[in-house]
Order: structure tokens, then C-alpha cells, then sequence
């Protein structure tokens, strides 16, 4: 009961009543500023006191390159006041975002950089890949980590303007040549926290979560990482030689877009190569959405943005971060595993996951029980807190099904009520797919087909028992990699024009650096201390494909953030390590482009992707110019003062998108434009192109094949996406591609196609 009061409470906090101040996120027409005023944040006051009559300390942050503009501690009229300023472009509360939450290198075939090099020798390629940071925007670092040992670095480069914020339990020596940067901005989740704010304004981490990015995108190399025995190796991240860069924006409340923007806008300041968000909400349209308008600046400034899809799948539509110069990455899964076992008292044996780590339960079977409540409870299926009987489970496995509260909590339930072991059981919307946690007591979880074999047999024997037993480490897992359950879908609710997540990177039971305040499970029994942990989660494929991106950036110095997107894009994989096509956890089927994109990356590729497809910033203005959206809105999203729109697509799909989505409605005809750079070889280079469609679909390509004399040289084609009359009904969706190919690249473009 404490516990809920306490959330009401805090939502309280969050969502105040009408006269409370809260915080208000305000963007400013830029080029307005008066000349009397030297900087924006005198300007910002100004306006603010004269409108509202709000005090000094009103005014939390004053945006100037991730956004132009400020936030503001006001009540519901001042904010008002605000709109009605012909200087305000508009006026936003603030939002609260969540965390989504190393084999990989040999999985991803890195494990020795010098071998996909291309034009450049090992020691160029070192030096370059010292000169690329990477800002990593989570809850903070763990800077004692030897993932962030900087030995045989050379100096940082003195391009970079960022700083290591000294604060209490932090010291500005901490950071070093590997981390080169640490800050926090906390001013929003003060102001919705209150008086329950009792987290220290930090950049240190004391929740694990960006330890565990950070170094996934750029750890150094550290030998006989593990956890608890599990997963035993050398731990590297993707980027080895980049450096890292910590903003600390998330906090126990969530992540408020108002610290979010504060940490955007500084990260460019400073000068970071690659921004890396595991963090997101909803969708919305692109002029409401911070992260968005952020990441808009950020790519126009050279910046490449890798953000997560989200953990809301796999319901359709529940991909976030959805804007098209965001890399929006979902999950899949490794070809390593982590088995544990029980064994029925019907003599079957059945083969579960867990990371449990501690005594076992023995030789001798024992009882199990389900559903055993206090007077009925109708959550004990689930393990809630207080929802097992004692005298019930005494001495016994019990069984839970997964849902409403975190896996490894049940475990400390089920402990706490007396039993000695716990099989936790996947629902239907979770299917197949097996995530692994460091439980407290025995335990191990099951996929849904197993479980409901464990339900027939708990509901038919009078006294049921179980015996479980783990298995360790085990690799060369087949099939793999496969598209997680959780990993957020599309189609894409925005902009259904835009085929989104872009990718998926490894995103299950991934270990990487953790935290020394916080045990691996998070919760407070968890008095376990590592040095590493094991966790899944888009969070974890974000990083991932930023250290990659930083790779990519080191290799090619002159490439747009566009230009790597594509390459990871183009170049990306759709069938498994048994050459079938990438399977979805969720229902064990084969997965679409609506769950992993262009498919799976595969950096050996695309360090060398022969074509890519390069967009501009007045290209991105063109595409915000078609949305429908008013010229303030426009203005609001790309930042930029007299926008006229002179320039639009007719249609959001025209794009130079490595990708395509295509959408019938009133007309059954589709056509679209796509310009195709050449990075590869020059002199006469010629592709030829390949077409897989639905039926029902005709798919039309001029010219149908491109020749490239030069390196830079551009080259255009149309294609044209016809729907046979009555061949879908309304509602109908389908899949293809469109692929460029000579007798050495490959250059792939997924499609999607949706009938409304």
C-alpha cells in the first residue's frame, strides 16, 4: 500500500493541478532577437519577466543549438502569455520520457577492425577512430569502469569543448583521455520531483543503464569480463579507439524533455561526432516532439543521431524516434545462450534461460504450486508484491506468469514468501522469446508453448514437481540473430511514408559495464555487487549501432550522417545463420520490415557499401514542407528563420530514403524519385536492378541500370509502385524490395506496402 501511495504522489508531482507551476519548454523565432541584447539567455529573460512577471530563478535553461528557446518553471496563465507573443513559436509542457531497456563484436564480425578496412592501413584508421566522440545521453557513468581505461590513447582532440563536471561523489579527474566528458542537467526533474527528489545532481550513474550504453558503444578492451560466471570474455565496445562523452538526463522519475534538450543542445556544443539515445515515448507529430527537433539541428551540424525504436513491441504502430534523419534501431537477438532446465515430475524435461548464479536446489524434485493467493488474490498468477500466501509456498517452486511488474521482482516475491524456486512463464504477448535476469533463488523462464505445457500439468497432477538445474554458456546458437518480441513495430504513425526502425542490432542479453551502486537486477534486495551486467532492450542495439556509426565515421571523414545511415541500411542482412529469413520471437514466423527494418547491420558491408543514398538539409526542409504542417511549424522543426516551403514533395515518400513505404489509397499508383551517390570504385561501374514484389503489385523501374564513370558521380531513377485493381482489400499489407546489384555490392531497400 506504501508503495502505491507514494506513485500517487509522485504522479501528482508530474501532473499538477491547474494553478501549480510545472515546466514549460518555449521556442523562440531566433532571428528576432533585438540587437540591445548580447546573448540569447538575456533576451529569453527578458521576454519572459515583461510577459509573465516571473522571477529570475523561473528560468531553467537557455537553449542555443539544439533548439532555440528556454524552459521555464510557470504556472498555466503565464504560460499562456506566452503563446500569445508573436517572438514564441510555441509553447510546450514538459514530457517525461522513458529508458528503453561482448559477444557482439564476434557476432558482428569486428573483432578485429584492420580486417574490413577500405583505403585505409590499420594505424590510419586507429588514428582516426581517436579523433570520433560519441555523446551518450542516459543516466550518467560509472567513470571507475576499466571499460573507460584510456592507456595508449594519444591526446583528446583539441577540437572538443566539453568539460568533466565536478559535483560532490564526481571529480573532475575521473574523466580521462577515454571519457572525455561527463555532465548532468536535472533542472526539469527537480522541478517535477520536488521534495522527493532524493537522487544526488550528479553525472554519476546510479542506475546502471548508461554505464551499460556507453560502453557498448565505445568500452575499451578489458579480458575475462563476466557476469557471475555468465558470458565470460573480452568485453569491448563497437567503437574500441572513440571516445565517450556522458550527459546525464534521466533520473528515477524518467527523462523530461526539457533536461533531454538541455543535454542535445550542450552535446553539439561541445562537439560530439555520433549522439546515442536509448530513450523515447510516444509518437506525435515532429514540431511537438523535442527529440526531434533536436536531432534535427544535430544532423545539419554533421552529427549522426542513433536513437531506440522502444520496447512496446510487438503491437503494430509502437515504433518511437520515427523522424527520418534519426537512426531508429530496434533489437534481435545473439548467437549466444544462457539454458537452464527443469525436469517435471512427469519425467519430462523442459529448457528454459536464467543468469541465477547462487546454490542450487539440489538432486530431490519438489512441489510446485501456481496461483496460490492470500484469500484468492486474483495477481498471484503474476507474483506480485504481496500476492503469495506463506504457508502455501513454503519450500516450493512456484510458477508465475510474466506481466505487470519487473521478472526479476517475482523471484524476490516468490523468496520473500518462502519458496525456493520459480518458473516464469511467457504470455501469448511475449511468445518464444527468452530474456535472461540474474534471479535471487532458482529460477528460469520458458516461452509460451512450454509454459502452457507447464499449466496443462499443474491444472492435471495432483502434486506436481519440479527440479531445476543451469547450464552456463552457450554459443554458435542457432537460428540467429532473431527479431525480439519487445522490439517496438512499425508501420510508422507519423509519417506513414517512412519505413521505420531503420535496423536492428543485437538487443538480448547483452554484457557490458555496469554500475558500483546498484546490484545487476536494480532492485533494492539486491545487494549483489559486478562490475558488469547482462541486459536487454532497443537500449541495447542503440548503442551498438553508434559505436558502429562511429566506425563507419572514422573510415569516412567526409560522410553525411545520410550517407552512414544508408550504408548500415543499405548493406544490412535478412536471413539467420541457418539462411533462412529472420524469424520474429514474437510468433516464431518469419519477420517483415515492420519489425527489423532494412534488416540486421553488418558493418563489414557496409564500410564499403558502393552506393548510397545522400540527403541534404533542404532536402529534410522539402520533407517537413510536405507534412501539411503551418510555416510556424515548419519553422519550429527545422530551426530556421523565413522559411517559405518554395520547395515541397508532393508526396513525404519522395525523400531520398534507402528505404520505401509505400501507401495506396485514392489512387492505386505510386511514384517515386531516388538519387543514388557512388562511393565506391570509378570508371564505367554498372548496377543492375532487381525487383521483389507481393502479387498484386507491379513494380516499374527507369532507367534499369545505372553506370557510374566517377567517385561523387550521382545518378537518379524512378520507380513506379502500381496496385492491380481489386487486388487487396482495405487494410491489406505486403512486403518486397528494391536491390541495385553489379558482381560485387549489393545495395538493398526494403519495402513495405499498406493498402488504406
Amino acid at each position: 500500500m506504501a508503495s502505491v501511495l507514494l506513485f500517487c504522489l509522485l504522479a501528482a508531482v508530474i501532473h499538477p493541478s491547474s494553478a501549480a507551476k510545472q515546466t514549460y519548454i518555449v521556442q523562440m523565432k531566433h532571428h528576432e532577437k533585438p540587437t540591445s541584447f548580447l546573448t540569447d539567455s538575456d533576451w529569453y529573460s527578458h521576454h519572459l519577466q515583461a510577459l509573465t512577471s516571473a522571477t529570475d530563478d523561473a528560468l531553467l535553461y537557455s537553449y542555443t543549438t539544439a533548439y532555440h528557446g528556454f524552459a521555464a518553471s510557470l504556472d498555466p496563465q503565464q504560460a499562456q502569455a506566452l503563446r500569445g507573443s508573436d517572438s514564441v513559436l510555441g509553447v510546450y509542457e514538459d514530457t517525461v520520457y522513458e529508458l528503453h531497456t561482448t559477444r557482439t563484436p564476434e557476432f558482428l564480425g569486428i573483432e578485429n577492425e584492420s580486417g574490413f578496412l577500405s583505403g585505409q592501413t590499420p594505424q590510419q584508421f586507429s588514428v582516426a577512430s581517436n579523433d570520433v566522440i560519441i555523446g551518450v545521453l542516459d543516466t550518467g557513468v560509472w567513470p571507475e569502469t576499466k571499460s573507460f581505461d584510456d592507456s595508449g590513447m594519444p591526446a583528446v582532440p583539441p577540437r572538443w569543448r566539453g568539460e568533466c563536471e565536478e559535483d560532490g561523489d564526481f571529480k573532475a579527474t575521473l574523466c580521462n583521455k577515454k571519457l572525455v566528458g561527463a555532465r548532468k542537467f536535472y533542472y526539469g526533474f527537480r522541478m517535477a520531483a520536488g521534495e522527493f527528489m532524493n537522487e544526488k545532481p550528479s553525472p554519476r550513474d546510479y542506475d546502471g543503464h548508461g554505464t551499460h550504453t556507453s560502453t557498448t558503444a565505445a568500452g575499451a578492451q578489458v579480458g575475462n569480463a563476466t557476469l557471475f560466471g555468465y558470458a565470460t570474455g573480452t568485453a569491448r565496445g563497437m567503437a574500441v579507439h572513440a571516445r565517450v562523452a556522458s550527459y546525464k538526463v534521466c533520473w528515477k522519475l524518467g527523462c523530461f524533455s526539457s533536461d533531454i534538450l538541455a543535454g542535445m543542445d550542450m552535446a553539439i556544443s561541445d562537439g560530439v561526432d555520433v549522439l546515442s539515445m536509448s530513450l523515447g515515448g510516444g509518437s506525435g507529430p515532429y514540431h511537438h516532439d523535442p527529440i526531434a527537433i533536436g536531432a534535427f539541428k544535430a544532423m545539419e551540424k554533421g552529427v549522426f543521431v542513433s536513437c531506440s525504436a522502444g520496447n512496446s513491441g510487438p503491437a503494430k504502430s509502437s515504433v518511437a524516434n520515427v523522424a527520418p534523419w534519426i537512426m531508429t534501431v530496434g533489437a534481435g537477438t545473439l548467437d549466444r545462450d544462457f539454458p537452464a532446465y527443469a525436469v517435471l515430475g512427469n519425467g519430462k524435461r523442459v529448457t528454459g534461460i536464467s543468469l541465477y548464479s547462487g546454490e542450487g536446489m539440489g538432486d530431490k524434485p519438489v512441489e510446485m504450486v501456481y496461483n496460490t493467493g492470500i484469500r484468492n488474490n486474483i495477481s498471484s498468477n503474476l507474483c506480485l508484491p504481496g500476492s503469495l500466501e506463506p504457508d502455501r509456498v513454503r519450500g516450493k517452486v512456484v510458477f508465475c506468469d510474466r506481466g505487470a511488474n519487473p521478472r526479476a521482482e517475482k523471484g524476490v516475491v516468490v523468496k520473500e514468501a518462502g519458496g525456493i524456486g520459480m518458473i516464469l512463464a511467457n504470455s501469448a504477448a511475449n511468445g518464444e522469446e527468452l530474456v535472461a535476469d540474474s534471479h535471487l533463488l532458482p529460477a528460469l523462464a520458458v516461452g509460451r508453448k512450454i509454459g502452457d505445457e507447464i499449466r496443462n500439468y499443474l491444472k492435471t497432477e495432483a502434486k506436481p514437481t519440479a527440479l531445476l538445474s543451469f547450464g552456463g554458456t552457450v554459443l554458435a546458437v542457432k537460428p540467429s540473430p532473431v527479431v525480439a518480441a519487445f522490439s517496438s513495430r512499425g508501420p510508422n504513425k507519423v509519417t506513414p511514408q517512412i519505413l521505420k526502425p531503420d535496423v536492428i542490432g543485437p538487443g538480448v542479453n547483452i554484457l557490458a559495464g555496469w554500475s558500483g551502486a546498484i546490484g545487476p537486477t536494480g532492485l533494492e534486495s539486491d545487494n549483489r555487487k559486478t562490475p558488469y551486467n547482462i541486459m536487454s532492450g532497443t537500449s541495447m542495439s542503440c548503442p551498438h549501432i553508434s559505436g558502429l556509426a562511429a566506425l563507419l565515421k572514422a573510415a569516412h571523414p567526409t560522410w553525411s550522417p545520410s550517407a552512414i545511415k544508408s550504408a548500415l541500411m543499405t548493406t544490412a542482412y535478412t536471413v539467420d545463420n541457418t539462411k533462412s529469413d529472420l524469424r520474429d520471437a514474437a510468433g516464431g514466423e518469419s519477420s517483415t520490415p515492420w519489425a527489423h527494418g532494412s534488416g540486421h547491420v553488418d558493418l563489414h558491408n557496409a564500410i564499403s557499401p558502393g552506393l548510397v543514398y545522400d540527403i541534404s538539409t533542404n532536402e529534410y526542409i522539402a520533407f517537413v514542407c510536405s507534412l501539411g504542417y503551418t510555416m510556424k511549424q515548419v519553422e519550429a522543426v527545422v530551426n530556421r528563420p523565413n522559411i517559405t516551403c518554395s520547395r515541397k514533395f508532393r508526396d513525404p515518400g519522395q525523400l531520398n530514403y534507402p528505404s520505401f513505404s509505400v501507401v495506396f489509397g485514392e489512387s492505386r499508383v505510386v511514384r517515386y524519385t531516388r538519387r543514388l551517390t557512388n562511393v565506391g570504385a570509378a570508371g564505367d561501374v554498372s548496377y543492375e536492378v532487381k525487383v521483389e514484389a507481393p502479387e498484386g503489385v507491379e513494380v516499374i523501374v527507369k532507367p534499369e541500370r545505372l553506370v557510374f564513370k566517377n567517385v561523387g558521380e550521382r545518378l537518379r531513377y524512378t520507380v513506379t509502385f502500381v496496385s492491380k485493381k481489386k487486388s487487396r482489400g482495405g487494410g491489406g499489407f505486403g512486403f518486397g524490395s528494391v536491390i541495385w546489384k553489379n558482381g560485387e555490392k549489393l545495395v538493398r531497400s526494403p519495402v513495405a506496402y499498406t493498402w488504406v
